[in-house]
This record gives C-alpha cells, sequence and structure tokens, in this order.
C-alpha cells in the first residue's frame, strides 16, 4: 500500500482505496492510503512545526531543492506521464505534457526564490526610512482536483515552498498515484521534514479537518463551486486567507470574418481535448449566422476523424471519461440537451474500446439557445453546444450572460473586433485565435464572477497568495526630527 507522507515519515492509513484506470477498468493502478481525521492533524502539526525554521532558511535553500525537484520531473516525464494518463485518462502526449510542465513551473519558482522583491521608500518623516517586505503566510492547506493531477498541486506547491511556508497537500481521491509520486520526489528534494506533507483521502474527512484546523494560515483550493462556497464560508469564520478556482462555461465566439481553418481547430482542441475535462474548456459555441452552418458541418468533420480509446494507446486522440460517476452526468446532459430542444449533430454516445472502460464519443450540439441548461451549467465532459446569433454585439452580450468568467475566446480577423473583445469580456483570461485550454505558466490564470475567488495563481502573481506584505519603519539611533 502507497502511504501518507507526514512528518517526513510514510504512513499507512487506517484504510486504503484502490486506484482504478479508466482505460480499462479491470486494471488496479494501485493500493493508496486513506487519512483519517488524526493523521491530518497530525500532518498540520509537522508543518505549524516545520514552518518557522523553514521561513528562516536561505533563499538558495529554497532554490535548490524546488530546481532539484523540477529536475527530476522533467527527466521522468515519460514515465510518469504514463502514470498519469494510466490513472486519469488523458491521452499520453498530454499526460508526458502535464508533467513537463509541472517540472518547469518548479524550475520557475525556484528561481523566484532567489528574486522575491520588497521596496524601500522615504518617510514624510524626515530621517525615517520605510521598507516594505514580503514574509510567508504560515501552513498553506492545497486541496486539488482530479483533472491535472501533477500540474494544478505543482503550480500550488512550488510558490508555497518558494516564499517559505509549509505544506498540508490533499490531493483529490481518485488520482493518488500522481501526488505520491509527486511526494516521493519532494521527500529526496532537499525538503525538511514537516515542511511538505501529503495526505490522501476523502474531502469530507481530510479536506474538513484541514478547513477546520486554527493552524492552516491559509487554503488553495481548485473544485467545483459548490465545495469553494463551502470552504469560503468556513475559512471566513477563521479569517483564513483563501484562493479558489471553480467552474467554468467558456464561451467561443466565432465571427462572419474568422479563418474557419482556425476557428475549426480552436473548438476542437478547446472543448474537446483532455475529453473535455478542463476548467478553461469551450462548452459554448456562439457562433455568427453568416459562418453558422459552415461551422456546424467542418465540425461534424472534424469530431468524426477523433480516435476515442485507450489512453495509453498512441492513436488515440480522447481518452476515458475519468470514472462512471462522470460518465453517467455527461450522458444525463445529452439527454437533457435534447428534452431542450438541441440538435444532436454529432456524439454523444457509449464508444466499445478494446478494454473495458469509460469512453464516450465527443458530443456537439446545434441550435442551441443562450438558457438552455447544456448551455448555462458547467458538464465537465466532451459535450459543447452551438448558438447562432446575428452580430458582433449579440455574441459578446451572450457571452457574458453567465455566472462564470474564467476564459473566453473569439476567432476573427478584424483588429476592432478583437480589441473591443479583449476589453469587455467579463473573464480572468481572453483569447485570441487560440483555443479557450491552454495557459502559460509563468503568467496569472484566474477567472471573474463565480468562477474564482482571491489572489491568482502561477507567474509572479502567485506571491500575492503566498506572502503577506509588512510595512517596517525605522529612525537611527540618536538622530533628532
Amino acid at each position: 500500500m502507497k502511504c501518507n507522507l507526514i512528518g517526513g515519515e510514510w504512513c499507512a492509513g487506517p484504510t486504503s482505496r484502490q486506484n482504478i484506470n479508466p482505460s480499462d477498468i479491470d486494471d488496479i493502478v494501485g493500493e493508496y492510503a486513506r487519512a483519517d481525521a488524526g493523521q491530518t492533524r497530525d500532518a498540520i502539526d509537522a508543518a505549524y512545526d516545520a514552518q518557522k525554521s523553514w521561513a528562516d532558511s536561505s533563499i538558495q535553500t529554497r532554490a535548490t531543492a524546488l530546481d532539484r525537484a523540477g529536475s527530476e520531473l522533467l527527466s521522468r516525464q515519460a514515465e510518469l506521464g504514463a502514470l498519469l494518463s494510466r490513472e486519469e485518462g488523458k491521452t499520453l502526449l498530454e499526460g508526458i505534457a502535464e508533467v513537463a510542465r509541472a517540472g518547469q513551473i518548479f524550475k520557475f519558482f525556484a528561481a523566484e526564490a532567489v528574486r522575491t522583491k520588497g521596496e524601500k521608500l522615504a518617510s514624510v518623516r524626515p530621517l525615517v526610512e520605510v521598507e516594505i517586505t514580503r514574509e510567508p503566510v504560515g501552513v498553506v492547506g492545497v486541496i486539488t482536483p482530479w483533472n491535472f493531477p501533477i500540474a494544478i498541486p505543482a503550480w500550488k506547491i512550488a510558490p508555497a515552498l518558494a516564499y517559505g511556508n509549509s505544506v498540508v497537500f490533499k490531493p483529490a481521491d481518485l488520482v493518488p498515484g500522481s501526488a505520491r509520486a509527486l511526494a516521493e520526489i519532494l521527500h529526496r528534494s532537499g525538503f525538511p521534514p514537516g515542511v511538505f506533507n501529503l495526505v490522501m483521502g476523502r474531502g469530507s474527512i481530510v479536506g474538513n479537518e484541514m478547513v477546520a484546523s486554527t493552524r492552516v494560515d491559509a487554503l488553495s483550493f481548485t473544485g467545483s463551486v459548490e465545495t469553494g462556497q463551502q470552504l469560503l464560508e468556513q475559512g471566513a469564520r477563521q479569517f483564513r486567507k483563501m484562493q479558489l478556482e471553480m467552474g467554468g462555461k467558456n464561451p467561443l465566439v466565432v465571427l462572419d470574418d474568422a479563418d474557419l481553418d482556425v476557428a475549426i481547430d480552436c473548438a476542437v482542441q478547446g472543448a474537446y481535448y483532455s475529453t473535455g475535462q478542463r476548467c478553461t474548456a469551450s462548452s459554448r459555441f456562439i457562433v455568427q449566422n453568416g459562418i453558422y452552418a459552415r461551422f456546424v458541418e467542418r465540425m461534424t468533420e472534424a469530431l468524426s476523424q477523433l480516435r476515442v480509446g485507450h489512453a495509453l494507446d498512441p492513436d488515440t486522440d480522447i481518452g476515458p471519461v475519468v470514472d462512471e460517476e462522470q460518465l453517467r452526468q455527461d450522458e444525463a446532459y445529452i439527454v437533457i440537451g435534447k428534452n431542450e430542444g438541441a440538435r444532436l449533430v454529432y456524439g454523444g454516445t457509449a464508444v466499445a474500446g478494446r478494454t473495458r472502460g469509460h469512453f464516450l464519443a465527443p458530443a456537439l450540439f446545434a441550435d442551441a439557445t443562450p438558457r438552455m441548461r447544456i448551455a448555462r451549467e458547467e458538464i465537465f465532459g466532451p459535450v459543447a453546444c452551438a448558438i447562432p446569433v446575428a452580430s458582433y454585439e449579440e455574441a459578446i452580450e451572450v457571452a457574458n450572460d453567465s455566472e462564470f468568467g474564467l476564459s473566453a475566446g473569439i476567432c476573427t480577423t478584424s483588429l476592432k473586433y478583437a480589441t473591443h473583445f479583449k476589453r469587455h469580456i467579463r473573464c480572468g483570461m481572453a483569447m485570441v485565435n487560440v483555443p479557450t485550454a491552454g495557459v502559460d505558466y509563468h503568467v496569472p490564470f484566474g477567472g471573474a464572477k463565480a468562477s474564482s475567488f482571491g489572489p491568482r495563481e502561477q507567474g509572479t502573481y502567485a506571491a500575492e497568495f503566498f506572502t503577506t506584505v509588512k510595512t517596517a519603519y525605522t529612525k537611527a539611533y540618536g538622530e533628532s526630527t
């Protein structure tokens, strides 16, 4: 059984869980420990005890440990990518790319550790100097989802450690393998015992204990809106610093003047790669009338060319849905779309593979309206809908008509419309002629409205969450005013 990491020691849990391959449900990836409330408290205590000395360590010590972790991730990207794809279901190429991104993130924050900036200003009072510095928040709880089981943990854990915090990490229950592999790497990368702790297990037990603890100073969470709201309410009672990344219902606007080849590429990549299981996935195609019929026809052709199958098969374009529960949810929304009057032009049916897996043909609805549930609710699967509109003005109105605001895209050859869109779309990340899904690791990640709460993730902006600002005044001894 693969164990939890608490205070530098590998600890068996009171219970365990089998990790099942969604491409082949007869394949058991491994047996992984589940922590209980007591072990979670032990991990928090270990992080609390270790944090001060880690904060006082040299920036070179932090940088070296982070860089070592990044180097190992990059050197093992093929091996770890296969593990990731086996347990989560994204294609092997996507799994390898995700591990490589995690390695790049650790190396980025290794460099950030030695270039944390401050300010020195003159005071309005004579002979007084003002220093503005950044200090670690303390103990950081990290709760991550199953759809990016190594990249999302990396972009939370790496900055937390770089800025001198200690970490208690709870991965999603569906994907313990990638989390455990990352923990093994960090364990031998030079971080002192207790600075990084892994507690696998159920959110209702491990997550609740992390939220309830007065020793957890900050919580970074990625997951559903409902869980995020609950965490925010609980955290607010303790004045805890919170960073929440939640849902998305991301629009891709396609105007009459768009390059149709570019638009189809953006739509297919954004909506269906990674089996559509991305918070940045395009799930609403808002298409101007003049190009609408050709767009739907070309999308149908493109989807018919995609190969659904085992994640580790090199010929696979789209892997399985992550588990049976998610598959049933996707299928339920396909029924909802039909009942609402949208036209299912492709996919939406189960696919038989060479193994028993959760395979679903990518689904495209046409002639949807903005008020339909399939156009408003996050499905989190390979399901998207096309909505016809008469003008750019109507398109951006429909795009903004959502409780979410994570990512949004437009396909156009007009500088006028591209510029207006970037300024007026209500989201955290605006894309012009590129897919809504797919972001760089060195720039801010986050959204607006119900998609995000708190400071941005990634890049130099990560310091806003993982540090706190201190202002210090100094007057030279013996000087008079």
